[in-house]
């Protein structure tokens, strides 16, 4: 460990002041989490960038090398199981000017007072939204080929699928399918890219998105109730806010046709769990649901023996090998920090409220 020059107090904004050449950093996160975010190469480039003020991660601010080591902090570089960042916090981190999350959403632990403060904060989100598209990718051409329900017809008759079963199902395959996308975020944005690799239309709804952002995107805007009613696929990639609870209620499930599929790797939230059982019970509808409202569902509860529903956990964002690109992005942070440069990926206190 090399102790550094002393450096000035907050001064915040998203160009933050110039730091020392390696930045005291301090890691806040689960115990595990280090080794997942930077494997051994990962972690000689974490060495060379920053000066690690302790050699293992802190998961608690209260106690005295706690807070021994957040006095010293230029930057505190956060993870999954990072304790609350409040204004107590704050107060025993005088040197602090920035926070790099190796995750995320910022939403969970960090309180108003780091962004009234004027401390810079950076977020590794655009790292964990491509697993979920990848993950949201294969779920819509998966689900569009039924194979979820024909999987379960033909282990349960141990017989080779016929023509009946295959009325019964609609649709097969993405050929000439309208897919809608809800909500142009990181993920959002990226699942329309990787959907332009399909035979498909792309639609979207954002109301913070213009029509020719839509465009440019290669997707056409559309209302939330026109995509929802002429979409043949649903993928949710819109934030968890107030605005967006149960953004998918019992009316607007009700606008989807008959045999549409509903993808949500986003929050479960943002849809009436309850609203949505009726259609899926029925085979109205299909579902590959990462997330619930609640979540786990209950061990009762009739979606997990459905045929056409899949019910993962949890598991479209970035998980083992995946890791390691969050870690990546925040070394490239840290290193941006380092030279007195802007963060590539800031989080803004103006965004929250529309941000995952």
């Amino acid at each position: 460990m090399r102790t550094t020059d002393e450096a000035p107090a907050h001064t915040g904004a998203d160009t933050p002041a110039q730091p020392s050449r390696r930045p005291r950093t301090l890691l806040a996160m689960a115990p595990d989490l280090p080794d997942r975010l930077f494997p051994p190469a990962g972690r000689s480039l974490l060495e060379e960038t920053a000066d690690l003020v302790a050699p293992a991660p802190v998961t608690e601010f209260t106690s005295a090398p706690a807070r021994a080591a957040l006095a010293r902090s230029e930057v505190l570089l956060t993870g999954w199981g990072c304790p609350p960042v409040d204004a107590s916090v704050l107060a025993h981190a005088p040197a602090l000017r920035a926070v790099v999350h190796a995750a995320g959403t910022v939403k969970t632990f960090l309180r108003p007072d780091v962004f009234e403060q004027g401390i810079a904060v950076s977020s590794a989100a655009a790292a964990n939204a491509l697993p979920v598209a990848e993950f949201t990718l294969a779920a819509v051409i998966m689900g569009a080929k039924r194979a979820f329900p024909l999987a379960h017809l033909y282990r349960t008759r141990r017989t080779h699928r016929t023509a009946t079963d295959l009325d019964r199902r609609h649709w097969l395959g993405t050929h000439g399918l309208t897919v809608g996308v809800v909500g142009g975020s990181r993920t959002g944005r990226r699942v329309i890219a990787l959907l332009a690799a399909l035979d498909v239309e792309i639609t979207l709804y954002d109301p913070y998105v213009t029509a020719e952002e839509a465009r440019q995107l290669g997707a056409t805007l559309l209302g939330l109730d026109t995509l929802l009613a002429t979409s043949d696929v649903v993928t949710l990639h819109a934030p968890q806010t107030p605005a967006t609870h149960h953004l998918l209620d019992a009316r607007r499930i009700g606008l989807m046709r008959p045999g549409t599929l509903l993808v949500n790797t986003a929050r479960g939230a943002l849809v009436d769990t309850e609203a949505l059982t009726g259609h899926l019970v029925s085979g109205r509808l299909d579902a590959v649901l990462d997330v619930t409202d609640p979540e786990p569902l209950p061990a009762g509860h009739p979606l997990w023996e459905l045929p056409n529903v899949l019910l993962t956990p949890h598991l479209a964002g970035a998980q083992g090998n995946e890791t390691a690109r969050l870690g990546t992005l925040a070394v490239e942070e840290l290193a941006r920090f380092a030279r007195g440069e802007p963060f590539a990926h800031p989080v803004r206190a103006a965004e929250l409220e529309r941000l995952a």
